[in-house]
């Protein structure tokens, strides 16, 4: 196990690290980041954000924090904080985007320098969690941010699945790699498992269903529950830029300390998906508050 003392000075102030993890594309890492990391807030954490998809980063957008940029202090680059409460905090490569067309086209070495750099220089300050959006796959990034965490000693990992076989079969590749690597499989969570009626609330299982239970039973890991598509959140998410000049109206409030004059942490309690993510998120606060990292 690792001690204080080898651990990065970024890492040392972090009481949980987990990762969320899918040997798949497309399947909502993104949305299912953001929604642990609004639980744990609501639930009374200090929560930060990692967003590692070199490539593809969405986190800034998911937050509404896309025209913000990280500030360079003595210690190290500063997270974005969504709020003046600084309870919720994001990092991302898309804050050093000046737009979010521009592409990243990098080779192997400079991804790995880059997420090297976001696990040693950033000053995440106190947090109980961090959470780390990664990209698919189990090449470059994932194996860098491995060896980076190594004496961290993370908690463990999310895997995200969707219900269908093409999904779940890929989902057992990063099964493999974390097993590989020694890092714990905190739970399986399977995404876009039905749609959600605006009008009706009725739960249409267009995807099929049950994939990602059939899986978490298959390995014996837990499953920590199942996620469907709700066009609500999507609006909720959206809504964040149309809102971003607003003044305090309501659960606006005034652009400080990173925000876009909307309350994400607020506006996702009236979410039909927020009671679904608080069970989930209860499930990893349980397995996780045992875990000593240092």
């Amino acid at each position: 196990m690792a001690t204080a003392s080898d651990l990065p000075p970024s890492l040392s102030k972090i009481r949980h690290i987990v990762l969320v993890l899918s040997g798949k594309g497309g399947v909502g890492k993104s949305s299912i980041t953001t929604q642990l990391a609004l639980s744990l807030v609501q639930l009374g954490y200090s929560v930060g954000v990692l967003d590692i998809d070199l490539t593809g980063p969405s986190l800034p957008r998911m937050f509404g924090l896309e025209s913000k940029k990280i500030h360079q202090s003595s210690q190290g680059w500063v997270p974005v904080y969504t709020d003046a409460s600084k309870r919720l905090c994001v990092m991302s490569i898309g804050f050093l985007l000046k737009d979010r067309g521009d592409s990243v086209v990098w080779r192997g070495p400079k991804k790995s320098a880059m997420i090297r750099q976001f696990v040693r220089d950033v000053v995440w300050g106190e947090l109980d969690y961090l959470l780390i959006d990664t990209p698919p796959g189990t090449s470059d990034e994932h194996i860098s941010i491995a060896e980076q965490l190594r004496d961290a000693n993370p908690d463990g990992a999310v895997l995200v699945t969707t219900p269908q076989a093409v999904a779940t079969a890929d989902v057992r590749k990063e099964l493999s790699f974390c097993r590989k690597v020694g890092l714990d499989i905190l739970g399986v969570v399977e995404n876009m498992s039905g749609f959600l009626c605006p009008h009706c609330s009725e739960c249409s299982h267009i995807f099929s269903k049950g994939g990602g239970e059939d899986l978490a039973k298959q390995y014996g890991v837990p499953f920590l529950g199942a996620v469907p598509i709700d066009p609500q959140f999507v609006l909720m998410i959206e809504e964040q830029h149309a809102t971003a000049s607003a003044t305090t109206v309501g659960d606006q409030r005034p652009d400080v300390e990173g925000g876009t004059g909307f309350s994400l942490i607020e506006k996702y309690k009236e979410c039909k998906l927020c009671p679904i993510f608080a069970r989930i998120t209860e499930q990893v606060v349980a397995t996780t508050k045992d875990k000593v990292r240092q």
